[in-house]
């Protein structure tokens, strides 16, 4: 089981209905209009609730910002990238997917996941062997995005991403020593963005199946940035593009 803290993260999950949330623990004297939805998704759904101090639920959360909201659920279930294709095929135009290497802090994949919802990412591929990240950190640290948000695993690169160009996305490679910046290149239509770790960057194996190569301009000679920033500031370039060409083809 795992603990979902503050009323984003378990209001979120209770949406989502991708957990099994078998017992809600409630601050004692919470005011229930802050929490009404809260309530009244967890009647619908049959989840026990129960009542506790404010000392008691310091006791149990792994920090202070709980918010009087404490869930006890499983695990988010895994999908797999073949779910995540057949996803987009069936309900995007022109979908726009992250792909993320390197990244194995919880808080930052849940920052970058906060960010990529925000900007209109469709989904999130990993490439990675192993999920060994604490789910609920990374949805407390997503403000709930985790919930919601199509994720899965990429074990095979060179099975998976000849499948999705095929499917019609381009795959834009992000690295430091690209020729072309994130603002020469025509991000409206289908893409997947792969972002790279800091100590890394891209492998090898991703960037074989890139159809380019893109860099984040910088002003001084920084070097580079983590993860997390590069792929917000990446996906918010894009999503730039796309609301401005929305607004040019309204005002015409």
């Amino acid at each position: 089981m795992e603990q979902l803290e503050g009323k984003i993260c378990v209001a979120a999950a209770l949406k989502a209905r991708q957990r099994k949330i078998s017992l809600i623990i409630i601050r004692s004297g919470l005011h229930e209009k802050l929490i009404q939805p809260i309530l009244d998704d967890a009647g619908q759904q049959n989840i026990a609730l129960k009542y506790a101090t404010r000392a008691e639920l310091d006791a149990m959360a792994h920090g202070k910002t709980h918010g009087g909201i404490i869930a006890l659920a499983t695990p988010k279930p895994p999908i797999h990238w073949e779910a995540i294709l057949e996803q987009i095929k069936k309900h995007h135009s022109s979908p726009a997917l992250l792909l993320l290497e390197g990244v194995d802090d919880d808080q930052n994949f849940g920052f970058t996941l906060r960010s990529a919802e925000a900007m209109g990412i469709d989904a999130v591929l990993l490439k990675k062997h192993l999920w060994d990240f604490d789910g609920a950190a990374v949805s407390r640290a997503s403000s709930g995005a985790f919930e919601r948000m199509p994720i899965a695993v990429l074990d095979q690169v060179d099975k998976a991403l000849p499948r999705f160009k095929n499917a019609g996305l381009k795959l834009f490679g992000c690295i430091a020593n690209a020729k072309r910046t994130m603002y020469d290149i025509d991000l409206n239509t289908s893409i997947m963005l792969a972002i790279g770790g800091e100590k890394r960057g891209l492998s090898a194996a991703v960037r074989n199946h890139c159809d380019t190569f893109i860099k984040i301009p910088m002003a001084s000679e920084i070097g580079s940035l983590s993860l997390s920033h590069s792929a917000s500031i990446v996906m918010a370039e894009m999503m730039r593009q796309r609301r401005f060409r929305e607004s040019q083809q309204i005002s015409g």
